[in-house]
């Protein structure tokens, strides 16, 4: 094989692997997005099971509506491509927020370690689909490691 019909094969497996990444990363951002609206969604409507959440946490219902509008703002940002990545600082904050409240309460480990579960979601699905943040971050592999 000529060294020019090895780069053409060697540069269509790399477009192929891109196109992987991203479509996974794609997916791997969808879930958070979608519990993310959910949840905001939930707290918009003030459905028993959140009025019940606020008043064994100690904040007031009246708050739900407020800690919704947040939670889908900070999911929009996350959700358009230009703006993913202050997106996922916001929703980072957002489920820290989430982790302080549960640990402060006495909750399991599960309503504790769920927001971490989601936040990893968040960057590992734009880890994936996102060039400009793998350049940035020393992961063995990613362009960013020093080799």
């Amino acid at each position: 094989m000529s060294h020019a019909a090895a780069r053409l094969t060697q540069s269509a497996t790399q477009t192929t692997s891109h196109s992987k990444r991203i479509v996974a990363g794609r997916i791997i951002s969808a879930v958070p997005i979608l519990f993310m609206i959910f949840d905001g969604g939930i707290k918009l409507a003030k459905v028993a099971p959140v009025t019940e959440a606020f008043a064994q946490l100690g904040y007031p219902v009246s708050l739900a509506p407020t800690i919704g509008i947040l939670a889908l703002a900070c999911t929009a940002v996350y959700a358009i491509p230009r703006s993913s990545v202050l997106g996922a600082v916001l929703l980072t904050g957002y489920l820290g927020g989430a982790i302080a409240t549960q640990v402060r309460a006495g909750a399991g480990l599960f309503p504790i370690f769920f927001p971490i579960i989601i936040a990893g979601l968040v960057w590992g699905g734009l880890f994936l689909r996102d060039d400009r943040l793998r350049q940035f971050l020393p992961v063995p592999g990613g362009r960013g490691a020093k080799r």
